[in-house]
């Protein structure tokens, strides 16, 4: 069994979109395939701006009508204090707002971009999904994310090459309450640092400080635009770091 025969299955989906390169395929995937489908991103404190910005020019490209839902993240305690498995409870509330709105449009199928790649031993919003009944096609067909970029290249998807992207929660040290405050710190720093032309980067919080993490092929960049990112990240933290156990 293919990934098309899944479609056929599956006639009409609910697609939880996060506008990253997984989930970009499978939305593509669907519509090649002929299936009436519709793209659900929700947008929190959790997410950038610039990650609905590509959810909706992938969705405009591929012509396929996507909702933009909110969720108060902020709102729940589990989350904001920030255990070991806040991701669970954010998951949880995520694919709930998802489900509601598709059951509302009329559909009972629910997917998410989960992939063969990805190990649910490390992901606790995995068990959400899971309780939820969300399907995950592309893990079930055992596409990895290599093979998701090179599928997604070939048929031009500009997602093919994203580099992955985890939310702004995961820059707070487990056990450390999550703020907007904070958030919208990391959210900052972070468009800056792009705006500078890096890439597959973090800017966590350590202590009161921004701890910069980039691949080895980036430090110089860093180095060399070390005044400007000092002087703009010091109105948010109170000292910049540098890790030089980089990205892998």
């Amino acid at each position: 069994m293919k990934l098309n025969d899944f479609f056929i299955e599956h006639p009409k989906v609910a697609i939880a979109f996060s506008g990253g390169v997984d989930s970009a395929y499978l939305l593509y995937s669907a519509k090649q395939n002929g299936a009436e489908v519709r793209a659900y991103y929700v947008k929190s404190a959790f997410q950038p701006q610039f990650e609905l910005n590509d959810a909706q020019r992938v969705a405009n490209e591929l012509n396929i009508p996507m909702r933009v839902l909110a969720a108060d993240v902020l709102s729940s305690k589990k989350i904001v204090d920030n255990p070991l498995d806040r991701c669970y409870y954010c998951k949880r509330m995520i694919f709930e707002t998802i489900a509601k709105a598709a059951s509302e449009d009329g559909f009972s199928v629910l997917l998410d971009g989960t992939s063969a790649s990805d190990d649910a031993g490390d992901r606790p919003g995995m068990r959400a999904i899971c309780e939820l009944s969300v399907l995950s096609p592309l893990k079930e067909f055992g596409l990895t994310k290599a093979a998701i970029r090179q599928l997604s290249k070939e048929v031009k998807l500009f997602t093919w090459d994203k580099p992955a992207y985890a939310c702004l929660a995961t820059r707070i040290p487990v056990g450390e309450m999550v703020t907007e405050e904070k958030l919208r710190a990391t959210e900052i720093a972070e468009d800056f640092l792009f705006s500078l032309g890096l890439k597959d980067f973090r800017v966590r919080r350590f202590g009161e400080a921004a701890k910069i993490q980039v691949p080895d092929t980036q430090l110089e960049k860093v180095i060399g635009n070390r005044e400007i990112i000092l002087a703009e990240l010091r109105k948010y933290y109170s000292a910049v770091l540098l890790d030089l156990e980089v990205r892998g």
